[in-house]
């Protein structure tokens, strides 16, 4: 199919249409809510910042790789596959779209579409301009503008935490996917110890007075504790504090403050500049929502669909969610 074919097609899901200039379009690029605006601000801010980093290839590979774990599929090839059988999926909240790009690479056939609230979208069709099945729309995730039943796959990866009522955005990304068969992939932030969490919230909320110079300082600051702690490379025996959330075990002691007092994220190889993008991801946005993993399947629950795949880890609950009414395809 050309890229005219595919245009048409997406014309065809659009509730409401809206200018598409070749593989660009805009929804809405302002919201009404002030939380979300600032998150906006601030993903615009951190994703312009480090589409220029040396770095970024190298996580898109890292990104690639736990993607694939996340979902449940062992392999590319198990993704690809998997691929095959959508004719429409959509990346919501694509950031600079590398993701989108890999499912249109993966899937030629299908039409592939990236949407974001921040400006990431703009730099993420210059990009990928030469790929003709895919196209990025910047819009509200939780007001998409498609009609019901409208992709096969939807994609909601490292997102949904960022939007101004998750459960909200988790209904409309079930509205638009089709049924029955379709599939919803989302990633939930897990809730950590309560002395993180508590610091969290009420960091975050200082957070919203601090200007870009401060918060860039700020993350630059974080990531050089981080960096220092795991130098020491000292490892000890925590004591269960069930009260606090605090899990007993064996720790490295930067990983030991990291997950239950402040984030301090370091990473020696997916670089400097990336470790200090995620410490400025965690903190500045105003909306960074956590969840418990009953929060988790209840909401999918009340969505009407079921789990086909659930994947638990320290840092986040994922998985695929299908339809009750469509066949199990495991």
């Amino acid at each position: 199919m050309k890229r005219e074919d595919f245009l048409k097609k997406l014309e065809e899901m659009l509730i409401s249409q809206i200018k598409i200039k070749i593989n660009h379009g805009i929804n809405h690029d302002l919201s009404n809510f002030s939380n979300q605006q600032q998150t906006n601000d601030v993903f615009s801010e951190k994703w312009s910042k480090y589409s220029h980093s040396q770095e970024k290839e190298l996580l898109y590979e890292f990104q690639k790789k736990w993607y694939l774990e996340l979902y449940g599929f062992d392999s590319e090839e198990s993704l690809r596959g998997f691929l095959k059988n959508c004719d429409v999926i959509f990346d919501a909240g694509c950031g600079l779209g590398y993701k989108a790009a890999w499912f249109a690479q993966l899937a030629p056939h299908a039409l592939i579409i990236g949407m974001d609230f921040s400006d990431s979208v703009k730099q993420a069709s210059l990009v990928y301009q030469d790929i003709s099945n895919l196209f990025f729309i910047q819009g509200d995730i939780a007001n998409t503008n498609f009609k019901d039943n409208s992709f096969s796959y939807v994609s909601c990866d490292q997102v949904i935490m960022h939007t101004e009522d998750p459960e909200v955005t988790f209904i409309e990304l079930a509205r638009i996917c089709k049924k029955p068969r379709g599939q919803v992939a989302c990633y939930f932030y897990a809730k950590k110890a309560l002395p993180r969490e508590l610091l969290d919230d009420y960091f975050r909320s200082a957070c919203t007075n601090m200007t870009n110079e401060e918060l860039w300082a700020m993350s630059q600051q974080l990531t050089e504790l981080g960096k220092r702690l795991s130098e020491l490379n000292i490892s000890f025996e925590a004591p269960d504090i069930p009260q606090l959330g605090i899990k007993g075990g064996t720790y490295d002691i930067q990983r030991f403050i990291y997950w239950n007092f402040i984030k301090c994220f370091w990473n020696v190889e997916l670089g400097k500049e990336t470790s200090i993008v995620t410490n400025y991801d965690w903190y500045s946005p105003s909306n960074a929502r956590r969840f418990s993993e009953n929060e988790v399947r209840e909401i999918v629950k009340r969505n009407n669909l079921v789990v086909d795949f659930f994947h638990i880890e320290d840092a986040c609950y994922s998985g695929r969610f299908i339809n009750s009414s469509s066949e199990l395809s495991k």
